[in-house]
Order: structure tokens, then sequence, then C-alpha cells
């Protein structure tokens, strides 16, 4: 009889970990950090986290990290994958500083720039579009680093914004 107890007990403390787990996970998703999940985003938008201009270009260095991949504006300050406002008319240049470093910055069906479509760069091609559609948009960046075998791609999400005026 003391057996079948400790095997219920088991089967319940195996289960336990995977509750926790997946409230976790429902909690997190609700309390998104996108900033296009929100009504406001145009709104979070300041001249702290505004790059480039009509007469100077906002460059974006993709990056391959230790572990995944950043993408990275040219404003003072700025953060790996922090979000970013751009205006409509700012030419963007992707690049990479990195050496032997390809990369790829996708923003699914719907991009801001023109040209559309994915942006295909690396270290010694850079690529230069420009803003046109104002709108929150996420983005995908990949980077993979030439000549490595194991674990040479990484890849990261983050969010530019692309402001009305």
């Amino acid at each position: 009889m003391t057996s079948n107890r400790r095997v219920h007990f088991n089967r319940t403390s195996l289960l336990l970990p995977i509750l926790v787990l997946s409230t976790y996970a429902t909690a997190q998703s609700k309390s998104s950090g996108y900033a296009c999940s929100k009504d406001v985003s145009a709104q979070m938008c300041t001249a702290e986290n505004t790059c480039g201009s009509a007469s100077s270009p906002c460059v974006v260095d993709v990056k391959r990290t230790a572990n995944a991949a950043s993408s990275t504006p040219n404003i003072p300050n700025a953060k790996d994958n922090s979000l970013f406002c751009i205006k409509p008319g700012t030419t963007v240049q992707w690049k990479s500083t990195g050496k032997d470093i390809g990369f790829v910055v996708d923003f699914g069906p719907s991009s801001p720039f023109d040209p559309p479509g994915a942006i295909l760069g690396g270290s010694d091609r850079s690529v230069t579009v420009m803003a046109k559609r104002p709108g929150c948009y996420k983005y995908s960046a990949g980077a993979c680093r030439s000549g490595a075998i194991y674990g040479m791609c990484g890849q990261t999400n983050a969010q530019l914004i692309v402001t009305a005026n």
C-alpha cells in the first residue's frame, strides 16, 4: 500500500514543473514588451532613439554575437536589438562591422522600405534602402560567420518604427 502512494506522488511531482513552466510562458506572452503590440507605438519615438535624418543615413550594424545575432543602430548609447525610430525618406544602411559575416534582415510580408523584401548583405557588402511606409515593424536579423563549422549562425528579433512625419 505504501508503494502505491509513492507512485502517485512521483507522477504528481513530474507534472508540477510542466504546469509551472506553462503558466510562466503564458504570462510572458500576455505581457509582451513589443512596442508594435501597443497602440501608442509612435509616441515611443524620442530624439534619443531616432536614427538618421533626411540628410544623413541611419546605419545599422548586424553582427554575430557569442550566442545569437544583434542589430544596433548608430545612435549614441544604443543597445543591441533596441527599438529605434526613423522618419519617412530616411535612408538606412544595413552593414556588418564583424569580419567574414553575412546577414539577412527580414520584415516578413510587409516591409517599410523601398525596395521591399529581405535585405541580404555582409562584411563586404552593405545594403542601403529608403524608409517609405509609416508604421511599427518587427524584424528578424540573422548573421552567419563564414568558415565556422558549429554554431556559425545566430538570429535575433527587433523592432523599428517609421514615424508618420
